[in-house]
């Protein structure tokens, strides 16, 4: 079934961008054309994703239990929808030309590397490549090298520390958790959902690179930002980029008056938000960065900058790791619950004993994992190098991972990416 609703999306999205290109030079149909096409794509997305929770609203507000049977919700849909609408706008505007090979289109909706968890990839990013890309056994290893890396990520360090996040999650939940084993373990899912989307982000182009298509980076090491803004131009770099030409620029962007400026962020950030799920803590993630962001832009983003580069690294890392207790949480209350056991009152002695067997118990994993998300591996794989003795370095490393990666695979039979979800 869902199969059929892509391919449904995929001849809809193809015959609007057809319209669109022949009434380029008439503006009144056009958009009449692309206002069909948006009513449509986010009709669908908000079926199949939102229909539950307006349905919930609805019943709240009446104070009654209105029945409703739960969707399943279609893998990528959120992804190839915005891929869709981003080809009618950049259509639209004349920034790309129309597609007018139905299999090529296809091609871009539904290209499986990055379909099911992205990233997200403009039609203006690969319009030439669907006709002209070009292969080579360069590019093709370069793929498979970015693949591996990704693999890695998921499967050794990913799902290794999202162990810990659940165990200590279990406990917080059953209030058998002290203060400091609540930080370790949203230190964990800190790190986990690093590993694991941008893990998937790797294998997704280096996959595109090994059939020829050359799609633009996702993550950009997040965890090492002086500033939140900083952290958003580095994590899930495709999605920002999506609403900031789609949406924030649309709205009129920074050049109106600060009162409208803030109103575009606040409508971005409460879309980013519900963009990842049909629930209220996703609501407020997204609202909690947008008056972060408004507060540096407009109040403290310039004492931050004079600040010891530390004390930025520290306060950025916090603000994330607190979002991050909203992200993972089921619903509000959760999520208030799970901070709370954070910064609850400590039993000093009692706690210790408790926090020390998690420490050693996954010291390596953790120490791994915060090293693995700067640039210190990929510097240490350049200095490496591809050529004479040292190749045969690089290529003992990339085959190390490689074992411990299938390894990984092997006892565990079940490894869903967390962006499935989305």
């Amino acid at each position: 079934m869902y199969v059929i609703l892509m391919v449904l999306s995929i001849a809809l999205n193809y015959t609007i961008g057809r319209e669109l290109g022949k009434y380029a030079k008439d503006k009144k149909m056009a958009k009449r054309s692309l206002v069909i096409g948006i009513i449509v794509n986010l009709g669908l997305l908000g079926v199949f994703k939102y229909a539950g929770f307006i349905v919930g609203l609805f019943g709240s507000a009446l104070r009654m239990d209105l029945p409703f049977a739960e969707i399943a919700l279609p893998i990528g849909i959120s992804f190839y929808t915005f891929q869709a609408l981003s080809y009618l706008i950049d259509v639209y505007r004349g920034n790309a030309k129309m597609q007018k090979n139905f299999l090529n289109f296809a091609l871009y909706i539904c290209m499986f590397p990055q379909l099911i968890a992205g990233p997200i990839v403009r039609y203006t990013d690969i319009e030439h490549q669907l006709k002209h890309r070009q292969f080579s056994w360069d590019q093709f290893g370069h793929g498979a090298f970015l693949f591996l890396i990704g693999l890695a990520k998921k499967l050794i360090l990913a799902n290794g520390i999202g162990a810990l996040f659940e165990t200590i999650n279990a406990q917080v939940s059953a209030n058998q958790a002290v203060p400091g084993v609540a930080w370790i373990g949203a230190i964990s899912y800190m790190l986990q959902i690093y590993f694991d989307f941008s893990g998937y982000s790797d294998m997704a182009i280096g996959l595109g690179h090994m059939f020829g298509f050359r799609f633009r980076k996702n993550f950009n090491y997040p965890y090492i930002s002086k500033s939140i803004t900083d952290f958003w131009r580095r994590w899930h770099i495709s999605l920002s980029t999506w609403f900031r030409e789609y949406v924030y620029i649309p709205l009129g962007g920074n050049r109106v008056s600060v009162s409208r400026n803030i109103f575009n962020l606040l409508i971005v950030w409460f879309l980013t938000g519900l963009w990842h799920g049909a629930s209220w803590n996703f609501i407020f993630w997204g609202v909690y960065y947008g008056v972060l962001l408004i507060l540096e832009k407009f109040v403290w983003g310039k004492a931050l900058a004079r600040l010891p580069a530390v004390v930025q690294h520290l306060y950025s890392l916090v603000i994330v790791l607190i979002g991050w207790v909203f992200f993972f949480s089921d619903t509000m209350s959760s999520a208030v619950h799970y901070l709370g056991t954070m910064f609850g009152a400590v039993d000093f002695y009692g706690s210790i004993q408790t926090i020390f067997y998690y420490l050693t118990s996954n010291w390596l994993l953790l120490v791994v994992g915060v090293v693995c998300c700067t640039a210190i591996p990929m510097r240490v794989m350049n200095a490496v190098g591809y050529n004479g003795r040292r190749k045969a370095i690089y290529i003992g490393v990339m085959m190390v991972l490689l074992v411990l990666s299938i390894a990984c695979l092997v006892t565990e039979s079940f490894n869903p990416f967390l962006y499935f979800r989305f």
